[in-house]
């Protein structure tokens, strides 16, 4: 788990916020915690300003734009992401996206980032594809992938009846065993966590929750979510079982913080 930068740390911390805006007071108190220096912190605040990541809510007060809640709502909504799959049928959603030239370097990222968020996977060079069983509809997937960054001329379908080759070759482009094993890990670490957490200094228990929670949401923004066929699913609800009750315990350490700044 690697130390976060005052930027990023920002950036979560109003992602988790639920709306609420963060007070530069809070924002160099969080980061002391990482032995970010005041000076970096008031930089990092600058810097997100610059970029139109977080606009002023009040005095010394921040909150994130209308254009970072693009792209923050979809991670935010990582709690209701299990609820999203529905049973498979057999079928496949199927993304075609032209090449694009170097210099469309940041729609490429944004393409790419789309995609990987909603378990994606490259068949060639023009297609991507994955399981039919997120969302209720396809309307629903191509509105979510349009918004995340995928060029909106891009065609989205479903496919099905595939060749016996090219289904076994479709099989092959996700890795279930090693989802599986990195939902034992995680939930082992986070179980193991929780069982000391109360024993712990505030600020270490804050840092802590905060590189554990974040390595695990991450893990369930860019989970493909694989349907009952390719994947133990008891595993992967296990795990964000585990995922819940540390972002809880999370978010109460994180506010005692705050109440005991305040008081």
């Amino acid at each position: 788990m690697r130390k976060p930068t005052a930027k990023s740390l920002i950036l979560d911390l109003l992602l988790a916020s639920k709306g609420r805006p963060l007070s530069a007071k809070q924002a160099i108190a969080a980061c002391g915690i990482f032995d970010i220096s005041v000076n970096n912190t008031r930089v990092a605040l600058v810097r997100l300003s610059a970029e139109g990541l977080i606009e002023s809510a009040g005095r010394a007060l921040y909150q994130l734009t209308d254009d970072a809640h693009t792209l923050a709502d979809d991670v935010a909504a990582w709690r209701t992401r299990s609820t999203r799959v529905r049973p498979w049928d057999g079928s496949y959603i199927v993304v075609q996206a032209e090449k694009l030239s170097r210099s469309e370097a940041k729609q490429q990222r944004a393409r790419a980032r789309a995609l990987l968020m909603l378990g994606f996977q490259p068949l060639n060079e023009h297609l991507f594809i994955r399981p039919n069983n997120i969302e209720d509809t396809l309307q629903s997937v191509r509105y979510r992938l349009y918004k995340l960054g995928l060029e909106k001329d891009a065609p989205v379908f479903e496919a099905r009846d595939f060749d016996t080759d090219l289904q076994r070759r479709i099989t092959t482009l996700w890795n279930p065993r090693e989802l599986e094993g990195n939902y034992a890990q995680l939930e082992k670490k986070m179980r193991t966590w929780l069982e000391r957490s109360g024993s712990l200094e505030p600020e270490v228990a804050a840092r802590e929750s905060f590189l554990l929670g974040g390595t695990a949401i991450k893990h369930v923004v860019y989970d493909p979510f694989l349907p009952a066929e390719w994947v133990n699913v008891q595993a992967r609800e296990r795990f964000l079982s585990a995922v819940d009750e540390v972002d809880q315990a999370g978010m109460r350490i994180w506010s005692g913080l705050w109440a005991s700044m305040e008081g």
